[in-house]
């Protein structure tokens, strides 16, 4: 499981030129499932990012949690950051959970993070997004459970 985590200003989800859902102060969340991950691995992913101190305190210092600052999260599916590009110059996505299981492990995931009281935003599994990202610092980084 794969998530790419950016600290943010305010990001958007526009489908068909339509705004779909939008966040102030935040995280964006791009989520990845691969074929070998297990339901168990989402609340290790959901305590990691509501508990992640990425934002600044008082003094500078990257101290606080979204949950600590109630800040917002917009979580976009994304199966790209699954793909595997070592070889040749065109990526693989043989890692790639099948798209029916990847979209419950999206919903489980989306779910879980809604019971932290944040205002949780989603994209919509398997649609092509206009995604916007304003990142706040540049602050982004990749967690990832494998086991």
């Amino acid at each position: 499981m794969k998530v790419v985590l950016q600290r943010v200003k305010r990001g958007s989800v526009k489908i068909d030129n339509k705004l779909y859902s939008k966040i102030d102060r935040g995280l964006v969340l791009l989520f990845g499932v691969e074929k070998w991950d297990k339901k168990e691995f989402i609340d290790f992913m959901v305590h990691k990012v509501l508990n992640l101190r990425v934002f600044e305190d008082e003094n500078n210092k990257m101290n606080l949690s979204v949950c600590d600052i109630k800040g917002e999260i917009l979580v976009v599916s994304q199966f790209t950051i699954t793909s595997d590009c070592k070889k040749g110059l065109r990526p693989s996505f043989d890692n790639a959970k099948d798209p029916i299981s990847a979209n419950e492990f999206y919903m489980d995931f989306c779910s879980k993070l809604k019971e932290s009281n944040l205002k949780i935003q989603t994209g919509v599994f398997g649609e092509d997004m206009e995604v916007e990202i304003i990142n706040d610092g540049p602050v982004t980084f990749v967690l990832e459970k494998t086991e």
